[in-house]
């Protein structure tokens, strides 16, 4: 992946030196190309990238902390980070210089000075994904890497019945694709989870407190099976009760999922 045509863009000097700030990043990627958000042994990573280019801007090697983690091949829209530099550099000609030599399939779409108790991760007070369904014969080949393709007809209504049971704080064990490295339990309230679209389009769309490792892609692969009636919706209570991962909770595609947006406490802003 090359950096793009202005990738020699230089970063005007800091407003001043030695008294630091804290910058919040609005920002997308594409995640097609990527092992995920978190950096990894000689593999490429949103961090990854983001860290490298901001050394290379700054002279300084800062870590960049993002709401949460995303999954090789999963999206954002709506992904939020931050990061420290000793240097005062104005938040918005970083966003322009990020923009300038990151590669085109992360983009930032607004940089901010922030209070030191704002913090991505831990300021932040739920999120929403959305998983991408295509529900026709054919998928058109420009979404091929943002759609996962159903071809039979889905029963978005079983499917919404279904999502339905399943909203509110429960135990949510049987949807987690490995709940042994839960630190934080297993519980989690699920604000909502509807079932939306039109014509082929169909969204799963998840609002929660937080979510357990693959919960959203667990979610969307059981509504999957019932929307095609392999799986009854009454059974989303059972499965629930039983705190145990089954067949019958499939992880779907990464490619369909995207980090729609994050809700933040109002702190942290300067």
């Amino acid at each position: 992946m090359s950096a793009g045509p202005r990738s020699a863009y230089r970063l005007p000097p800091p407003e001043t030196a030695g008294s630091g700030l804290r910058v919040r990043l609005d920002l997308a990627y594409d995640g097609s190309s990527y092992a995920g958000w978190q950096l990894q042994p000689d593999r490429a990573t949103v961090q990854g990238k983001l860290e490298e280019t901001l050394a290379r801007l700054t002279g300084e090697a800062p870590r960049v902390y993002a709401s949460g983690r995303t999954d090789a091949g999963v999206h954002a829209r709506g992904q939020v980070a931050h990061f420290d530099l000793v240097r005062a550099w104005r938040p918005d000609r970083l966003a322009l210089a990020l923009n300038a030599c990151l590669p085109p399939d992360i983009r930032v779409f607004r940089a901010r000075r922030v209070s030191a108790g704002f913090h991505a991760r831990f300021s932040a007070k739920g999120k929403e994904y959305r998983y991408h369904i295509w529900n026709a014969p054919v998928l058109d080949p420009c979404l091929r890497f943002y759609r996962t393709h159903i071809p039979r007809p889905l029963d978005r209504a079983a499917m919404q019945q279904a999502a339905s049971a399943l909203e509110g704080c429960h135990d949510f064990a049987a949807f987690s694709a490995n709940p042994n490295r839960e630190v934080d339990g297993t519980v989690r309230t699920l604000q909502a989870l509807r079932v939306r679209g039109r014509g082929p389009e169909v969204f799963i769309a998840a609002r929660g407190d937080g979510f357990l490792y693959r919960m959203v892609r667990s979610l969307a692969g059981y509504l999957v099976r019932v929307g095609l009636g392999e799986v009854d919706p009454s059974t989303a209570t059972e499965i629930l009760e039983s705190r145990t991962r089954t067949a019958r909770v499939p992880t779907a595609p990464a490619k369909g999922l995207f980090l729609w947006r994050v809700f933040f406490r109002r702190i942290g802003h300067s």
